[in-house]
Formats: C-alpha cells, sequence, structure tokens
C-alpha cells in the first residue's frame, strides 16, 4: 500500500463531483477554493532563509495530550506522528507549508476500524470545499494528479491572511512586487560583474571599407590583442585604424539604504528580523519573536488537532493536544538563576525542572519539590500565642534537605 492510499484508504468518496448544494452558499455565494500561488516563493534565497528559521523554531515544540482520550497517542505525537517523519521533521513542514501557501492541511492517519494512529500534513495544488448531500468534504488535487477527498470535520486546516474567504487564507500576492524586486536586483549584481569584467574598445577605421569587412577587421583585432596569448597586456593596432578607445565599464551598485528597505519589506512580512535570522538575538528579541510568531502557530496547531482527534463529548472532559516549547531555555543565565531560585524554594520548579531549564542531566530524587517553612498566612500570625514576636524563622534543615537541592 502506498503513501496516499496509506493516508486517504477508501476516502476517495463515490458522488463528491456533486453539484454545490446550499450549504455553503449560504456562507460565501461560490464554491470555495484553494490553490497555491506560483511565484515561486521559496525559490528567493532571503524568504527561504526567513520561512526556515521560523519553521526550523517550530519544530521544537513538544506535543503534550491531555485527559484520558487517545493517551496512547502520546509517544506517536511525542516521536513520530506518521510513519515517514519525526515530530520535527512533521513541525517543520507544517510551518514551512503555511509559510509559503498560508493554508497547510493535516489529516489523520486511521486504522482499519477508523481510529487514529497518527498526523500527516499534505501539500496539494488545490482543495475545494463541496457539499455531497449535506456533508461537507474537501477534495484535493495533488501535482501528480491523483485526486482524493475527506470529510471536511476530520480534517485540520492552518490558516493565516485570511479575509476573502471563509475557509482559506490568501496567498502571497501582496508580496509579488518586493520578489520582483529582489530578483531585478540579484539579476542587476550578476549583470554588473559580467560587464565588468569585460574589456571593451571602440575602434575609428580609418578608411573606408565594405561593411563585411567590418565585422572581420574586429574578429582580427579581438584574436590579435584581446586572446589569452596576449600575456603582456599590449594593444597594437595597424594604421588602418585610426582610433581606439578603451571604453570603462563601471558596475552598478544598489545603495545599502536600498538594500534595507527590500530586506525589510520581507521581515515585516514575515513577522522577523536580521538577529532571528542569524540566531544572534538578545532575550528579550527572542520573547518578542516567540510571542508574535512561535505562540501563535503553536496555538492554532494546538486547535487544529485537538478538535480533529477528540468528540465534543470528549472535549467538555478537558481533552486536548497542547504544543509548547520551553522558551526559557532562550534566557539570560541572570534570569534562569532568579528563576531557579525563586520558583525552587517555592515548589512551583523541582531539581529536575531546573536541570531542563539550564540543560543538565536528571538527578536521582529530583521530582520532588520542596518549600520554604518560614512563611507564614498574614491573617494567622497572631495564632500562635508563644511566638509573641511572629518571627520569621528559618528552615529546620537546609534548603533541599537529603536531596542537595
Amino acid at each position: 500500500m502506498g503513501l496516499f492510499d496509506a493516508i486517504f484508504g477508501n476516502k476517495i468518496k463515490q458522488g463528491v463531483e456533486a453539484e454545490m448544494q446550499s450549504f455553503f452558499q449560504a456562507f460565501t455565494a461560490y464554491s470555495p477554493v484553494y490553490t497555491t500561488f506560483e511565484g515561486g516563493l521559496y525559490e528567493m534565497e532571503l524568504i527561504r532563509a526567513v520561512i526556515h528559521s521560523f519553521a526550523k523554531n517550530c519544530s521544537k515544540l513538544k506535543p503534550e495530550i491531555k485527559g484520558s482520550a487517545y493517551r496512547n497517542l502520546q509517544n506517536t505525537l511525542q516521536y513520530k506522528p506518521n510513519p515517514f517523519m519525526t515530530t520535527s521533521q512533521y513541525l517543520y513542514r507544517i510551518a514551512t507549508i503555511l509559510e509559503i501557501n498560508n493554508n497547510a492541511f493535516i489529516v489523520p492517519i486511521e486504522d482499519d476500524y477508523g481510529v487514529t494512529k497518527g498526523f500527516y500534513p499534505i501539500l496539494p495544488s488545490t482543495c475545494e470545499v463541496v457539499d455531497v448531500k449535506g456533508v461537507a468534504y474537501l477534495r484535493y488535487t495533488f501535482e501528480n494528479g491523483k485526486r482524493a477527498a475527506i470529510e471536511y470535520d476530520k480534517v485540520g486546516i492552518l490558516t493565516q491572511f485570511q479575509y476573502a474567504d471563509d475557509f482559506f487564507g490568501s496567498d502571497n500576492s501582496a508580496l509579488k512586487t518586493t520578489m520582483q524586486v529582489i530578483h531585478a536586483q540579484s539579476q542587476g549584481i550578476i549583470n554588473s560583474i559580467k560587464n565588468s569584467a569585460v574589456v571593451r574598445f571602440l575602434i575609428k577605421v580609418g578608411r573606408a571599407i565594405k561593411d563585411e569587412d567590418v565585422a572581420k577587421e574586429k574578429e582580427q583585432f579581438i584574436a590579435n590583442n584581446l586572446g589569452t596569448e596576449n600575456n603582456g597586456g599590449a594593444i597594437v593596432y595597424s594604421a588602418k585604424f585610426e582610433d581606439v578607445q578603451p571604453i570603462d565599464s563601471k558596475p552598478v551598485h544598489i545603495s545599502p539604504t536600498q538594500i534595507k528597505e527590500i530586506r525589510e519589506n520581507v521581515f515585516n512580512y514575515f513577522g522577523t528580523n536580521e538577529n532571528i535570522l542569524q540566531n544572534k538575538f538578545s532575550e528579550d528579541e527572542w520573547n518578542a519573536y516567540y510571542e508574535g510568531k512561535i505562540a501563535p502557530f503553536a496555538l492554532q496547531l494546538s486547535q487544529v488537532t485537538t478538535t480533529m482527534l477528540f468528540t465534543d463529548k470528549e472535549l467538555s472532559f478537558g481533552n486536548e493536544i497542547k504544543y509548547n516549547m520551553n522558551n526559557i531555555a532562550y534566557a539570560s543565565n541572570k534570569t534562569k538563576r532568579e528563576m531557579s531560585t525563586t520558583f525552587f524554594d517555592r515548589a512551583l520548579m523541582n531539581q529536575n525542572m531546573i536541570s531542563d531549564l539550564w540543560g543538565w542531566a536528571h538527578v536521582e530524587g529530583g521530582n520532588k519539590f520542596y518549600i520554604r517553612k518560614e512563611y507564614s498566612q498574614i491573617d494567622k500570625l497572631h495564632d500562635n500565642p508563644d511566638d509573641d514576636d511572629n518571627s520569621i524563622k528559618e528552615p529546620e534543615k537546609p534548603l533541599g534537605g537529603e536531596e542537595n537541592a
């Protein structure tokens, strides 16, 4: 069984070609259709670097199933959500597809009994929402010409720039002008280098000759003076040439201001900056990038996969899929130290959680929580008659006790 059949199986339904009914016309008055943008977005070096930076950071998200339903999928989602991808590869691909197409589709991989056993991101060239006897379907067309359909409520759709369509995000045509400028810039630099490397001459022939002889004289001049045999660099010409003048070819340079404006257009569109792209960000820059870019992706992915997997009843009992990241790992050593000290003695972190924060190995007994004993509830300070001064006392044992916390 191939990948296509393994994912869709018998979901290639008969009758999907049915005419649109009023189910979707009530929303949009037209058949919702998504098509990929043929603008070569991923072929631009700067844009690919921006997308790679985002997808690479999203690949660090950690999935976690909360609740009692589908607990058997916990390890599957954390390590290998489908037979062909690790979790980091799966997340990287979803993030990349979303950035390029503004739509990303996730389909469930089901066993013979219809039980979900994994997820797979697909990349169709066209997707349509169709109504078959009152049931919503997504009908996919792939680059190889294959088609498949699956129930709408079984599919996860991540979108961005969603405005005109009730189901899909808009394409990246708004970036087309910037892409053209980037392309023109690259071609201009290449052509300038080529032109500046060529020696040109303006040659005046001293007597009248036929047109066909002009070409012969030019070729003869080039062969005598501009070939590889001319090691000395001297130019010698006969009296038939009245004047020979070299043409100074100067390359056209794009100003740093123009280059910066082009790059800023890309950064603004994708919500990033130079420091994030080159991995030299500060703690505050990373926090801003995480909150503005990665956290919304993680939230949408969590909600999309949660509603794919769980029924309404299971959702009511608190079952969900969460995608989280140890964002504190990017904090400065000063921030980590303050968090370790403050959260440990308030029982908000244990020793192994602090080890995770610093990238250290876990220790035996490190999952125990400790709290300082000298704290007291303020409205109960006078409950102990023997303690008139209500002084704050030191703990009986050193912080961490036998655990060397």
